[in-house]
């Protein structure tokens, strides 16, 4: 599962860098689908990520203030800062006990860790292919999602 976490990240940072290349006016303009704009979505995939994580580890979430964050680079600095929390709990025991129930207050249910765990990793998996069409639609080529070649 890690890997597949530093596979989202080596994604993340190729869209970062892309957006690099873009004006302010094309990452904030709200379209149609995902979250509305490309940096809004950008900033939702970390959310979500760490919020999930979070309530894996059994630690209180503490929401991302999307006012506190309008630029790019203090979205990919947020992005940079938070994996060091992630990467800890992978380098704990998450395999002995991946199938101890955590609560999904937002589903008011319980779920095993590797359920929350996959569902995370496939929840940027699904917004970084909608950054990829609105890429297209403005006449560009998207990041490659292809995982084979990243040196996993």
């Amino acid at each position: 599962m890690r890997e597949l976490f530093t596979y989202n990240w080596q994604v993340r940072d190729e869209w970062f860098n892309w957006c690099a290349e873009q004006t302010l006016e094309e990452l904030t303009r709200q379209r149609d689908g995902g979250v509305g704009s490309i940096l809004q979505t950008l900033l939702h995939i970390i959310d979500v990520e760490v919020s999930w994580i979070r309530a894996v580890m059994g630690k209180p979430d503490v929401p991302i203030d999307s006012t506190e964050y309008r630029t790019l680079e203090e979205i990919r600095t947020l992005s940079q800062q938070l994996r060091p929390e992630i990467i800890s709990y992978f380098d704990d025991d998450f395999f002995l006990v991946e199938k101890k129930k955590v609560y999904a207050s937002c589903l008011m249910s319980r779920l095993t860790r590797r359920t929350v765990i996959a569902h995370a990793i496939v929840h940027e998996v699904h917004h970084i292919g909608q950054l990829s069409v609105w890429a297209r639609q403005l006449n560009q080529s998207p990041v490659s999602a292809n995982y084979i070649g990243r040196n996993l």
